[in-house]
């Protein structure tokens, strides 16, 4: 799969010509050549780093010993944060899997809506169906750069991914030997860190290339980090995913298994999910919840008694000085120093499993998932994201949400999934306007007094959605801003939080808060400083190529995340976004998937190509389009264009 990807990108650039390519970016451009299948494994490495080493990159590259002048001489400097996995790249999801009780039709469903950044990166979806017939037939997005659908469906089998709270990589902290920097004592011995010498093209100013060495320093506990390394202490970051190229392998044989147990059995024949977790249905209707991704082995008691003292000049680091602190094995998994199947969180049910990057003991209330290792969860608390994800799937089995009858349909599926609820607004905007009705002047943190009569207003006429046309939605998460930078705790909750009842606590706001005060009337000043009206329109403030956005930020309780600026998209800085990216809402019957999808970003990203836009207008405007998977339906599509190769 990865050779044809990379002849099929060399026989487009051959036949095309690099100084005829669409793309004004690439047209003509030195650094546009063929590919190998080195490039695109890279790509696949990068990828599955994105949850450890891939954040740290610069600090591997640039650690050298304080003899050598590094960043440890004198004091130090401190050291390297830990690497906080996908969300720091940007990286989220909902994903929902629906079962046969939870239908009106008896079926399986699955809901897809990764986000991710919509920029560059090795992050970037493309959509695709491939066929082998007799072998393999699988719909749905890849990442660019990878030759299989990561993401999506076949006949009788869909599944999705969000990001796991698991760490995929651990810090240590390394005891140097007296007088020598690159060697670190274990267990009462000293051991040599080993050096791995790479040449590096580099291109200077003036636009000359040059080849320089680049001295790696790597250790039993992984690769050795540039800050905090001293005379006394150096700090490593050992991967999980640092050898893992086993995840092609596995979402291949993923796209050709036939039901949830084949499933399985790709994922525990192959171990080779990086950094996310699995939700799946299939025609049975049965759904399935795991966290099979490589997560290092790390007991509870280790965790306990080998996690150093967190300081400002240091990292959580597990101590380096023991070999009673490092990473153990299952005798079921495939590779050592990782947990096996066995140890891995999972449930399967006939209602339904979700997540929203809560961690995998709420895949479904009904049933907590419990008696995991402490090394994949992180906090169990549930952010407003998750929250809201639970109540709309509860909220639609009794019919409350205003979509009709009790049961998911397509139709129910897609709607709960571009419905925009903001669960902040749900909850808490009701004590915001009491105190602004009780309190039409306020003051800002500057002294001066400000009138937010008008902003109560806008308030009060908001529909609490974050729709591309709501007026106050932008004001809404001015304020929620200025409260959550200004006020770091949760003593403005009127009701805190209870981890008894994790689904709707905390919620609601105090009014009497000064600093809930202060955060309103500081958003109607920021409005007044850009020249802002108070009601102004989500999507004139949140654009992509001058196409109108909807959706919000996580934090606020948004389900469908969206960020993004004004100019997004238009080669203007800031030109980035992120958020829902590639979406897919499909029902498994008897007959056939029954889907529909969405890549908010286009299937190009050629700005001047149509296709850059002509997904974002309708996810502007909430709509998707119907997929044809059969080779009836798509031999019946007007618009269909053959092009066999040959050679």
């Amino acid at each position: 799969m990865v050779e044809g990807y990379a002849a099929g990108y060399n026989r487009y650039l051959r036949d095309t010509g690099a100084d005829r390519l669409p793309d004004p970016r690439c047209k003509g451009k030195p650094w546009v050549r063929p590919i190998t299948t080195l490039d695109l494994w890279t790509v696949v490495y990068n990828a599955n780093a994105v949850s450890g080493a891939a954040e740290l990159v610069p600090e591997i590259g640039d650690a050298r010993p304080p003899s050598e002048g590094g960043d440890g001489t004198a004091a130090g400097t401190p050291a390297a944060s830990p690497p906080q996995g996908p969300a720091a790249a940007d990286v989220g999801s909902n994903g929902w899997a629906i079962g046969r009780d939870a239908t009106r039709a008896g079926t399986g469903m699955v809901l897809a809506n990764p986000h991710l950044p919509w920029v560059g990166g090795a992050l970037r979806f493309y959509q695709v169906q491939l066929t082998i017939p007799g072998t393999l037939d699988v719909s749905g997005a890849g990442l660019y750069g990878t030759p299989l659908v990561e993401i999506g469906h076949n006949r009788t089998l869909a599944w999705t991914h969000t990001a796991s709270d698991a760490r995929h990589a651990s810090f240590y902290a390394l005891k140097l030997a007296p007088g020598d920097p690159t060697s670190y004592v274990v267990d009462g011995r000293t051991e040599k860190m080993k050096r791995h010498t790479v040449p590096v093209t580099v291109r200077d100013e003036n636009g000359e290339l040059s080849t320089v060495d680049r001295t790696l320093y790597t250790s039993r506990f992984g690769s050795v980090l540039a800050s905090g390394w001293t005379t006394k202490t150096a700090y490593t970051l050992r991967d999980a995913n640092a050898d893992n190229l086993r995840s092609m392998n596995a979402w291949l044989a993923m796209g050709e298994a036939r039901d949830l147990a084949e499933l399985r059995t790709a994922q525990d024949t192959y171990q080779g999910m990086p950094w996310t977790y699995t939700l799946a249905a299939d025609t049975s209707g049965d759904t399935w919840f795991t966290d099979s991704s490589v997560v290092p082995h790390l007991t509870d008691d280790q965790l306990a008694r080998c996690t150093l003292p967190q300081s400002e000049d240091a990292p959580a680091a597990l101590d380096g000085s023991t070999s009673d602190c490092a990473w153990g094995s299952d005798p079921d998994a495939l590779v050592p120093g990782i947990f096996g199947p066995s140890h891995q969180p999972k449930l399967s049910r006939t209602d339904y499993v979700a997540n929203s990057n809560n961690g995998p003991r709420y895949a479904n209330p009904k049933a907590p998932v419990t008696g995991f290792p402490g090394a994949y969860d992180g906090d169990a608390r549930l952010a407003p994201r998750a929250q809201l994800g639970l109540g709309m799937i509860a909220q639609r089995a009794d019919g409350t949400d205003g979509l009709g009858a009790p049961g998911f349909t397509p139709a129910t599926l897609r709607a709960s999934a571009l419905g925009n609820r903001v669960l902040s607004a749900e909850t808490d905007r009701a004590d915001v306007l009491a105190m602004c009705r009780a309190h039409p002047h306020l003051t800002a943190t500057d002294g001066k007094e400000v009138d937010v009569r008008q902003a109560c207003a806008t308030l009060a006429r908001w529909d609490t959605r974050a729709d591309a046309g709501s007026r106050g939605t932008v004001l809404w998460n001015a304020f929620l801003d200025h409260l959550f930078d200004d006020v770091r705790t949760d003593t403005w909750r009127r009701v805190p939080y209870d981890p008894d009842r994790p689904l709707t606590t905390p919620r609601g706001i105090r009014g009497d808060d000064a600093g809930v005060q202060r955060a309103l009337a500081d958003a109607v000043q920021d409005f007044a400083a850009r020249g802002l009206p108070l009601d102004v329109e989500l999507g004139a403030v949140q654009k992509w190529a001058g196409v109108p956005l909807p959706g919000c930020g996580g934090e606020k309780g948004c389900f469908d995340v969206v960020r993004a600026g004004p100019d997004s998209g238009t080669g203007t800085p800031p030109t980035g976004a992120s958020g829902s990216s590639f979406m897919m809402a499909v029902e498994l019957t008897a007959d056939g998937p029954r889907a529909d999808t969405l890549l908010t970003y286009g299937e190009s990203a050629n700005p001047a190509s149509p296709h850059y836009t002509d997904q974002t207008r309708l996810f502007s405007r909430g709509q998707w389009v119907h997929e044809r998977f059969t080779a009836a339906e798509i031999a019946a599509d007007p618009t269909v264009k053959v092009t066999t190769l040959h050679g």
